[in-house]
């Protein structure tokens, strides 16, 4: 049974989250990217997985693993939503294995908005710029990224922590625009 206590604090935390993400994006130059941002999440795959385990201080998703051994809704999420590093993992015909892409600059732009406004809605209060930092550090060992994009990530996040907010949306709205006309 669902309670109807989980079902309201997880449409109040993921809306929170979406609106910080789009609010981010604006500010990184790719605004109406931002407008798309965690769409799925109002699906019944993820919705429905969301109020059942929803706890108000970390992600459903990982109540879901603890339980099953994995997460139905995560692998809905990331099967559809390209800010996801875990979205750019491919089979290469040469090499015969699966193998970590890098992402797209416009994707990568959008996965460090995300990452702040995760940093800060879970935070809540206590949330200062190294949040998403230490989030990395905590799991880049066992994360499965192309080293390029695991670079980038961490060079902004140092970034955001070192400098703040501001700096760190500058650089992305000029790595946005300078990549616009690549491909």
């Amino acid at each position: 049974m669902i309670k109807p206590e989980n079902i309201k604090g997880h449409l109040e935390t993921i809306t929170r989250h979406r609106h910080e993400v789009i609010k981010n994006c604006f500010r990184a130059g790719i605004g109406f990217q931002g407008l798309f941002h965690d769409l799925s999440k109002y699906s019944p795959t993820e919705l429905i997985q969301g109020f059942k385990y929803y706890q108000g201080n970390r992600s459903p998703n990982e109540k879901e693993r603890e339980l099953y051994g994995y997460s139905k809704a995560w692998l809905h999420h990331k099967g559809r939503n390209k800010h996801h590093y875990e979205y750019w993992n491919d089979y290469n015909p040469r090499t015969k294995r699966l193998e970590a892409v890098k992402m797209p600059t416009r994707y990568f732009v959008e996965m460090v908005c995300d990452r702040i406004a995760a940093s800060s809605i879970y935070a809540g209060d206590d949330y200062k710029n190294d949040a998403a930092l230490k989030y990395l550090e905590r799991s880049r060992d066992h994360m499965f990224i192309h080293k390029e994009t695991l670079d980038e990530l961490t060079y902004v996040l140092k970034m955001l922590a070192e400098k703040g907010e501001k700096p760190t949306f500058r650089y992305l709205r000029k790595k946005v625009w300078k990549d616009r006309w690549k491909k």
